[in-house]
Parts: C-alpha cells; sequence; structure tokens
C-alpha cells in the first residue's frame, strides 16, 4: 500500500528534532481506556508518542508504513514496532483498549483506518488521536519566525489543512470523549529549534523545488533575535479527539 512519505529521508533528523508530547496525556489515555492493557499506536514514525504510551500501558503495538522511521524508534521493553500501514495492521479482532494516533492521522486513508480501529478495538475501548498547531515562540523571535513560514506556506502538503483545522470534520466512529486542554513545552537551544524546522515536510518541500536550503536562510535573523539567551521557551497547542465503543447491553 502506498502512503505520503514525507519523512524517510529524513527518519534520523526528524526522530532527534520533534518535541515531546506531556505526560498528563498519557495519563489521561490509560484513565479512559477499560483498562491500561494493549494499546495500538498507528502511524508511530520514529516513536515519539510511543515512549508515553508504554509508560502507562502493558503493552503497546506501534505501527508505521516507514521502514526508515521505524528504525529510529527506541527499544522498549513493553512496546513492538512493526513496519505496517494504518490501514491494515497485524493485531487480531477485538484485541486492544485504545487505537492511539499522534500527529498523523490527517496522513491516513481514513475509513479504511477507521474501519480497522472498529476491528480492533474491544468493547468500551478508546480511540484517541491528537495533533499539535504552529509553534509558538518569544515575542523576540516573531518576526523571524513569521518570515520562515511565510517562506514555506506554499509548500505544505494538502493535509497540513486539516491540522490547521484541528481535524475539524472528521467523522470518527464512536461516541465521543471530552478531552482535557494540553500543550506542549519545551525550553529549547537554537540549534535544536532550527532542526526542528528543517524536519518540517514543508521545508524538504521547497529545497526540492527551488534548491534553497529555507533555514539556513533565516538561521542568521533567529541568531541575532536570540542574542545572548541559551535556551528560550516555547510552545505548541494540542488538539485532541477521543471517542469510546459503545459496550455490550447487560441483559435486563
Amino acid at each position: 500500500m502506498s502512503f505520503p512519505d514525507h519523512f524517510s529521508a529524513v527518519a534520523a533528523q526528524y526522530a532527534q528534532a520533534r518535541p515531546e508530547y506531556p505526560p498528563a496525556l498519557f495519563d489521561w489515555i490509560a484513565a479512559v481506556a477499560p483498562v491500561p492493557g494493549r494499546c495500538w499506536e498507528a502511524g508511530c514514525g520514529s516513536g515519539q508518542a510511543t515512549r508515553g504510551l508504554a509508560a502507562v500501558f502493558a503493552h503497546v503495538h506501534a505501527t508505521d508504513p516507514s521502514a526508515a522511521q521505524v528504525a529510529q524508534a527506541p527499544v522498549l521493553g513493553n512496546a513492538h514496532f512493526a513496519v505496517e500501514p494504518a490501514e491494515r495492521c497485524s493485531l487480531p479482532d477485538a484485541s486492544v483498549d485504545a487505537v492511539c494516533v499522534a500527529q498523523a492521522l490527517h496522513w491516513f486513508d481514513r475509513p479504511a483506518f477507521f474501519a480497522e480501529a472498529v476491528r480492533v478495538l474491544r468493547p468500551g475501548g478508546v480511540l484517541v488521536a491528537w495533533g499539535y498547531q504552529d509553534i509558538e515562540v518569544p515575542r523576540a523571535l516573531a518576526d523571524a519566525n513569521a518570515a520562515l513560514q511565510d517562506a514555506i506556506r506554499p509548500y505544505w502538503p494538502p493535509q497540513r489543512a486539516d491540522v490547521d483545522a484541528a481535524y475539524a470534520g472528521y467523522d470518527f466512529p464512536f461516541a465521543p470523549l471530552a478531552p482535557p486542554a494540553l500543550a506542549i513545552e519545551a525550553a529549547w537551544p537554537l540549534p535544536r529549534l532550527l532542526a526542528y524546522f528543517a524536519s518540517y515536510s514543508a521545508s524538504q518541500r521547497l529545497r526540492e523545488a527551488t534548491g534553497r536550503d529555507i533555514v539556513a536562510e533565516c538561521a542568521p535573523a533567529f541568531a541575532t533575535a536570540w542574542g545572548e539567551g541559551g535556551h528560550v521557551p516555547l510552545r505548541w497547542p494540542l488538539f485532541l479527539h477521543a471517542s469510546r465503543v459503545a459496550s455490550p447491553c447487560s441483559p435486563d
């Protein structure tokens, strides 16, 4: 099965550059699952979310269609990584308590993935999908960040609009759950921030189309605005969609 592959070529860079999700996210997922037993993480990439899921579930089956991404995944005693598409995994029917997707649902064939989630979830199990939107930087970096974002905007894949819309209009297959309000927060040095920008699919597509390294072009402006500071606070708003499979009705 083909898939939109924007990250295999920069799998190592992606694994090092992406932010970590807050522990409160995984605590909430474990709390709403019927039991914190087995979780399927679809579109796991290089395992940014897998660590957090493995901390709260007994076992995580983490899958991604990119072998290069999976090769960058961490070694976790209770997680199994497999090169599998989100639309067709190797799990048996009714075998997991949670299906999770971190910053990847917009790449999937959603009807096929949702059908697979219906197949593998146990009664009462939960489907949780989340993502993060544009980075929020300190005021001193705002102009440099705006210049970079403006330059790459035409090169985002079409699916990026779904992230900007926080997956509005997606037809989730189960009864919705009310999620908490969460955000990613981090304090990074300048090289880490530039590496993050370089991991954008839009930055790569701009380079392929024009030969320009937009992050290198913008780096001096960031360095000037950065000044003598070591680490700066950064924030990414999270959006979260959760829904639960109906449990069988108890007999009268």
